[in-house]
C-alpha cells in the first residue's frame, strides 16, 4: 500500500512539473531575482503543469546576452526588471508582438506602444524623507532638490532606476538641462550609495535627510521592522522624478512552438493571484484592472508621472550613464 502511495505522489508531481512533448522546459531569462518571483514561477507550474527553467541575473546583462545570442538564443521569455532593458530588445528586433488579448489587460502607459511587451507591475519614483530632519517645505519637483535646504540628497547614480530615470529626464528635458540638473546635485553634495535599500535605511536612522528611490522600499523596511521615521513624498510637478516604471515581460522570437506556453506564463503574471502577489508581498504596484495596491499606498491615478513611451528609455541610457559620469556623480 506504502509503495502504490509513493508511485501515486510521483506520478502527481511529473504531471505538475512537465515540459512540452521534447521535455524541455520553458526557458526563462529573468532580471527580477529569485527570492521576489521565484514562488510565482512555482505556482504556476502547480497551476499548468507547464515547467520553468529560470536564469536569473541583472536586467541589463540578461539583455546584452539576448542581443547577442540573437533568434538562436535558447530562452522563450524575457523578464526584465525596467522598460530600458526590454525596450532594448524590443529595439533589436527580438520580441513577437503580443496579441491585444495580453496588452489589453493593463493600462497602455504600461505596455510597449507597438505591442512587444506588456508590464507586469509597476514601481514609482518618490521621495522618502526623515521628517525629524526636513521640517521646512517639501519639494515639489526635482528640480527643486538642486536647492541648499536638500544638500546630502542621497542617490544611487550607478543603479537601473537612476539612470532609467536619468534617461527619463533626457526625453522631457533635453541633454543641456539634464547635464546642468547633474552638476546642480553634484554641488549640492549629494550621499552616494550602492542601491536604494540603504538610502532608505540611511534617512530612516537619520544619517540623510531625504533621498531619491523607488517607493517599495520604504513599505519593506516598515514591514520588517513594523514602523518607520522615514516617510514616502510623491513629486507632484510631473517631471521625470515621478517616473513609474513597469517590469516588463515579452516573448521572444526563439520561443518557436512553446509562444503557447510562454502566453500562458504571462496571462498567469497578470491574472489576479499573482497581482494581488505584487501588490501584497512585494508592495509593488499591480497593473491589472481591479486589483487594488497596498493599503495606504497612494493610487496609481492620484500620482502626476509624465507620458513617456517606455521603450524609448533604452535609446538614452548609454547617455544619461555617461552624464551622471561627466557629472561628477561617480
Amino acid at each position: 500500500m506504502r509503495a502504490l502511495t509513493v508511485l501515486l505522489v510521483l506520478s502527481l508531481l511529473g504531471a505538475a512539473c512537465s515540459a512540452d512533448e521534447s521535455g524541455a522546459p520553458l526557458v526563462v531569462y529573468s532580471g527580477r531575482s529569485e527570492d521576489l518571483v521565484g514562488p510565482l514561477f512555482e505556482q504556476f507550474t502547480a497551476e499548468s503543469g507547464i515547467a520553468v527553467e529560470v536564469r536569473y541575473g541583472d536586467s541589463t546583462e540578461l539583455a546584452a546576452t539576448l542581443i547577442l545570442e540573437g533568434d538562436t538564443s535558447n530562452a522563450q521569455v524575457f523578464f526584465a526588471q525596467d522598460p530600458a532593458s526590454i525596450g532594448s530588445v524590443a529595439n533589436a528586433g527580438l520580441l513577437k508582438p503580443l496579441g491585444a488579448e495580453l496588452t489589453g489587460l493593463v493600462d497602455p502607459q504600461f505596455s510597449d506602444r507597438e505591442g512587444r511587451w506588456v508590464g507586469v507591475s509597476a514601481r514609482a519614483r518618490t521621495v522618502v524623507y526623515n521628517p525629524e530632519l526636513i521640517t521646512g517645505p517639501l519639494p515639489e519637483s526635482v528640480w527643486d532638490l538642486t536647492d541648499p535646504a536638500y544638500a546630502g540628497l542621497g542617490i544611487a547614480p550607478t543603479n537601473g532606476s537612476f539612470l532609467a530615470f536619468v534617461a527619463a529626464m533626457i526625453m522631457i528635458d533635453g541633454e543641456d538641462q539634464t547635464r546642468a540638473w547633474l552638476e546642480a546635485i553634484a554641488a549640492n553634495n549629494p550621499t552616494p550609495f550602492p542601491k536604494n535599500s540603504p538610502i532608505v535605511a540611511a534617512t530612516d536612522a537619520g544619517e540623510i535627510g531625504l533621498g531619491l528611490v523607488n517607493h517599495y522600499y520604504l513599505l519593506q523596511l516598515q514591514a520588517e521592522q513594523g514602523t518607520t521615521t522615514a516617510k514616502n513624498h510623491f513629486l507632484t510637478a510631473g517631471d521625470a522624478g515621478s517616473l513609474v516604471m513597469p517590469a516588463g515581460i515579452g516573448i521572444l522570437n526563439s520561443a518557436g512552438d512553446r509562444t503557447a506556453d510562454a502566453t500562458a506564463l504571462i496571462e498567469f503574471l497578470l491574472s489576479e493571484s499573482a497581482q494581488s502577489y505584487f501588490a501584497t508581498e512585494t508592495f509593488e504596484y499591480p497593473v491589472s484592472a481591479g486589483v487594488a495596491a497596498f493599503e495606504g499606498l497612494k493610487p496609481l491615478d492620484q500620482l502626476s508621472s509624465p507620458d513617456l513611451d517606455l521603450t524609448r528609455l533604452a535609446e538614452f541610457l548609454d547617455r544619461a550613464t555617461e552624464l551622471v559620469t561627466e557629472a561628477g556623480l561617480v
